[in-house]
């Protein structure tokens, strides 16, 4: 018995799937062992799992739990709204009850830097080396664990500390943004209230971040579901289902993934993120999936389900 478990019962009307919430690419700092998802929330070590329609947790309280796992939006009323096509329809059976997290836009804005042009491990892997180099160890672990840096950990630590993170050219990035978060320390808490186009050209400003990281940093840091963020499985899966490439058109583009997420925000609607998602959790799964033009049944009644 872990000290301080509890226990989460679901609403028998309110799905999820805890795995694919944690796995999914929206964070990077959960491991599985013996069972139990580990990872560290803020300044705690968390330990939960799910056993049919409970939560088992440890480290937390149950309002925190609640809180991360978005467990208190209605996720039936929202992928009702994104069901719109036989593709998202397809993603929605097979990855039911993923929900998107709550997470800190901050440990969120250096994480989506770390993850430019490269892949869901190495960005774990730098997470936990910006931790383990910079964070403060989280006592009563088996294992050394550490909480995510703060600012100016990284500003003032910076240099061939963080260069022994191994981040490549990501440091120089994470520094400055680390820099423009000490000086500023309410600038994240600003950017939280501004709709949605100012925040994002808000997130711009950082060094590192571009439109894709953007996107993420909205989604999965400031919980801003309308956003659509487009990466080259979204991409494919766009230009594959839903609208061809321009004629000649050869890789990405930022004028065509504008396209891309223009489109997705204004098929999908305000909880386009969903849709990201849950596609995003799908992408091995579509092959084959063919979806009906957009027309009428995008703003009202989904189309037939196949």
């Amino acid at each position: 018995m872990l000290p301080g478990m509890g226990t989460i019962r679901l609403r028998e009307d309110q799905p999820l799937d805890l795995s694919l919430s944690l796995s999914c690419g929206q964070a990077f700092r959960w491991e599985q062992r013996e069972g139990w998802w580990e990872g560290v929330v803020g300044e705690s070590l968390w330990r939960v799992r799910q056993e049919g329609r409970r939560v088992i947790y440890s480290g937390t309280t149950a309002p925190a739990v609640r809180h991360y796992l978005a467990l208190d939006e209605n996720l039936p009323v929202i992928l009702a709204s994104i069901d719109r096509d036989p593709v998202v329809y397809r993603s929605i059976e097979a990855c039911r009850g993923l929900r998107i997290l709550r997470q800190d836009p901050w440990e969120i804005l250096i994480s989506f830097i770390c993850a430019t042009n490269t892949n869901i491990p190495r960005i774990r892997k730098m997470i936990a080396s910006l931790a383990r180099t910079f964070g403060k160890r989280i006592p009563g672990s088996d294992e050394a664990v550490y909480t995510f840096p703060v600012p100016e950990a990284l500003l003032v630590s910076c240099g061939d500390h963080l260069a022994a993170c191994r981040l490549g050219y990501r440091d120089r990035s994470v520094a400055g943004t680390a820099g423009m978060v000490e000086e500023d320390p309410g600038i994240l808490n600003r950017i939280a209230g501004f709709p949605s186009n100012d925040a994002r050209a808000a997130l711009l400003s950082f060094p590192g971040v571009g439109p894709k990281a953007a996107d993420c940093i909205l989604l999965f840091g400031f919980h801003r579901l309308e956003s659509f963020p487009v990466d080259v499985w979204i991409r494919r899966i766009m230009h594959d289902h839903y609208m061809p490439p321009p004629p000649g058109a050869k890789g990405s583009s930022e004028k065509e993934d504008r396209r891309i997420r223009e489109f997705g925000q204004e098929h999908f609607g305000a909880y386009a993120g969903y849709a990201q998602e849950y596609l995003f959790c799908a992408r091995e799964l579509l092959n084959g999936v063919k979806v009906r033009s957009p027309g009428p049944s995008s703003s009202g009644t989904p189309p037939a389900r196949r």
